[in-house]
């Protein structure tokens, strides 16, 4: 039988304790576990940095609302990141990042992996002409974010799909801002997705950690291989958090993007904006493919203030019940400065974002109070 997305989310990989009948999967907080017998597991556990029953309900859980053979959870979005090159890629490969993908994950290639000679190209993912003239036969990954972050851009999943595998490469989703609630990349011909589950998935920003999820037995089972092999594994506690937070992932994005909405109207009336930044308004350059492949538009909204770069921090620290803060995804809500916070790392880079861009993790408090306290910050 077929379940939807809220049942999958409550009850994939977590059946009842069969020991004690508990509802939630136990926290098992334990290193390792009793052999019978030198090579006798019980249900496959000897160490839990190869596997932890508390993190095999995440895994399963995380495959089930992705759609995907394997799930695999980790200690951070990064670290699932790196294990996934590591895995795919090696020194002297090329692959085709956003040119306004999340600042570390510009980072973790400009600054890491260049130094194992993966190489990258920063590439408007908005243009499949613009990808198909930057690859080149080293290409395995066109890595896509959609919607980007902070710049909120759209790619065509499935277009993209297509063309990696025409040239014999892989395509990575990112799929953090838009969840598996509002978008699933593999059914769109995606060969990997990644999550940093600290955002929507955990939604309670109590937790950091990130996940992979493959379409491919085979290549979920070489990502498994790694995640043993490099350790940067979620922990238990973790791996029950992050499930705990995914149970509500549903009715939390519902009404995130109600939220949202609510505030671009008023973002869009405002004298002192000059620019709004989200998929969900007609005039946004990837709004069609933005409502072909996701189900709303997202938390997520960014906007540009008149002033410049010091108007824009002005209104950050005007705010009072927008939180400041990096992250993003937690039920309260969040401003923050992109260029001097979460993408320091791009300056003087292609990935430079507006000096004078705001963007804001739209929470899930009442509307009212949250487009009041943007009046007063605005001015």
């Amino acid at each position: 039988m077929s379940n939807g997305f809220e049942t999958l989310a409550i009850h994939a990989g977590q059946e009842p304790d069969p020991l004690t009948g508990a509802v939630v999967p136990p926290i098992y907080a334990t290193s390792t576990y009793k052999q019978d017998g030198v090579g006798g597991l019980r249900s496959g556990y000897e160490y839990s940095r190869s596997a932890n029953p508390t993190r095999t309900a995440l895994e399963e859980a995380l495959a089930a609302v992705e759609g995907g053979a394997r799930g695999l959870a980790f200690a951070s979005g990064l670290a699932a990141e790196d294990t996934l090159l590591r895995t795919v890629c090696k020194p002297h490969d090329h692959v085709i990042i956003p040119n306004d993908a999340y600042g570390g994950t510009y980072r973790l290639f400009a600054k890491v992996n260049s130094r194992w000679d993966l190489r990258f190209d920063p590439v408007p993912l908005g243009s499949l002409d613009a990808v198909a003239t930057a690859m080149t036969q080293k290409t395995k990954i066109i890595w896509v974010e959609s919607p980007t972050n902070p710049l909120l851009g759209i790619a065509d999943i499935a277009g993209l799909a297509q063309l990696a595998h025409d040239c014999g490469a892989l395509l990575v989703v990112d799929n953090t801002f838009a969840s598996p609630y509002l978008q699933r990349p593999l059914e769109l011909g995606a060969d990997v997705v990644v999550h940093s589950t600290t955002k929507y998935i955990g939604g309670h920003s109590d937790v950091v950690g990130g996940a992979l999820i493959a379409a491919d037995k085979g290549l979920g089972d070489e990502l498994a291989y790694h995640q043993n092999a490099i350790g940067a594994v979620a922990g238990p506690f973790d791996a029950w958090l992050t499930l705990r937070g995914l149970k509500t992932l549903g009715v939390r994005m519902d009404r995130h993007c109600d939220n949202a909405e609510r505030i671009v109207d008023l973002l869009l009336a405002h004298p002192r904006v000059t620019q709004v930044l989200y998929p969900g308004l007609a005039e946004h350059s990837g709004h069609e493919v933005a409502a072909k492949q996701m189900k709303r538009f997202g938390g997520m909204v960014s906007f540009r203030v008149a002033g410049g770069e010091e108007e824009a921090v002005k209104v950050c620290n005007a705010a009072k019940l927008f939180t400041l803060g990096e992250s993003l995804g937690g039920v309260e809500s969040l401003i923050e400065h992109p260029g001097r916070m979460t993408h320091a790392s791009a300056a003087g880079s292609p990935l430079e974002v507006p000096a004078d861009l705001v963007r804001l993790s739209v929470g899930i408090e009442t509307v009212d109070d949250l487009l009041a306290d943007l009046t007063q910050a605005l001015g």
